[in-house]
């Protein structure tokens, strides 16, 4: 009779530990879940930075090319791929956007050297991003690794 307790106190305790590793993987799994899409978030965000970074190098270039002594001719993009053929007269000053429809006058120089500053930010931003995305990603496969152990764990037979 004491055996059949002992044994039935032993079934209990293995399902209550079982129940509660469930529960701890659920957990893992949740968070899992929260940390692959905060990583779709970054990526998004790297794609982002970099087109914006892709931006400023060809304004970079075209600025650099630009002469400030001859017309230019030139392809001016209208929308969906659409261009028109235009003359660029010599240009002394460019105009910069600082956003909600303000934009400064600034020589070629002046305005060279704010794209190369933003260019540097750009850089920046996709390192951080970067760093972001690789954290995150050693933590996912760190809980994958901790959820497969628990599961290897709790397919144990019980001791005994």
């Amino acid at each position: 009779m004491t055996v059949k307790l002992m044994s039935a106190a032993s079934d209990q305790s293995r399902q209550q530990e079982l129940a509660a590793m469930e529960q701890r993987i659920n957990e893992l799994v949740q968070q899992s879940r929260i940390l692959e899409a905060y990583m779709n978030d970054i990526m998004t965000r790297q794609v982002t930075v970099s087109k914006l970074m892709e931006e400023a190098h060809l304004a970079s270039n075209t600025i650099q090319n630009i002469t400030s002594e001859s017309d230019v001719e030139s392809l001016m993009p209208i929308g969906i791929g659409v261009y028109v053929k235009t003359t660029v007269a010599p240009i002394k000053k460019l105009l910069i956007s600082l956003d909600a429809g303000v934009a400064i006058e600034k020589s070629r120089e002046d305005a060279l050297n704010y794209v190369e500053t933003r260019i540097k930010e750009y850089e920046v931003a996709a390192r951080q991003l970067e760093a972001q995305r690789q954290e995150i990603a050693m933590r996912i496969n760190q809980l994958q690794s901790q959820i497969n152990q628990m599961i290897q764990a709790a397919q144990q037979p019980p001791p005994g």
